[in-house]
């Protein structure tokens, strides 16, 4: 334990005070093209039913849940997530626009992905939240993917014991992505606290 009473950094990533989110753990994934659009088809194509997604940003948290697997498609470097009469577009690759107008390149490199990261969000020194996060070329927040949680069931509802077996896509997603094993530290908690 460090001096204030909080787990040392995590193998692998970094511990930052976020406003209005505490402490985070952050885990840098690549942001090339490539390797979002894994990311993206393997949490919207095998973990669909099981997460939610939106942006989370000071003052408004969108948490949309698939209702049904979703179509992906690329076309001018953004990722669309389809279902029946609705959508999602996020600039993963390289956008140029069409011929005869070409896009900006600073606007280009400002609207793909420049960061990506998995995150969890402590609570006393205790993982409460997983998720997926990615940014813009600005900083700016593209989508962040709420994983299953351990304390929570699919409706949200708490669980009156934690179910460890809701930690497989974070732990997939640490393994594929990252080379990390299963970290005990997220399986130390014992309810569901707010951050």
């Amino acid at each position: 334990m460090s001096g204030d009473g909080a787990p040392p950094a995590p193998v692998g990533g970094r511990r930052v005070d976020e406003p209005g989110n505490g402490r985070v753990d952050l885990f840098d994934l690549p942001a090339d093209e490539a390797t979002v659009l894994a990311l993206l088809e393997l949490l919207f194509g095998r973990w669909w039913n099981r997460i939610r997604f939106g942006p989370i940003i000071q003052g408004a948290v969108y948490e949309l849940r698939c209702p049904h697997q979703p179509e992906l498609g690329m076309l001018d470097g953004y990722l669309t997530i389809s279902f029946d009469g609705w959508h999602v577009h996020v600039c993963i690759g390289q956008q140029r626009g069409l011929p005869g107008q070409p896009v900006d390149p600073a606007l280009a490199r400002r609207r793909r992905t420049a960061r990506a990261e998995l995150a969890r969000v402590l609570v006393d020194g205790v993982p409460m939240s997983w998720m997926v996060r990615l940014f813009n070329g600005g900083g700016e927040q593209q989508i962040t993917v709420l994983l299953p949680n351990p304390y929570l069931d699919d409706e949200q509802d708490y669980l009156a014991e934690p179910d460890w077996t809701n930690l497989a896509c974070w732990d997939e997603l640490r393994l594929r992505f990252l080379g990390l094993a299963p970290d005990p530290l997220d399986r130390t908690g014992t309810r569901f606290v707010h951050p």
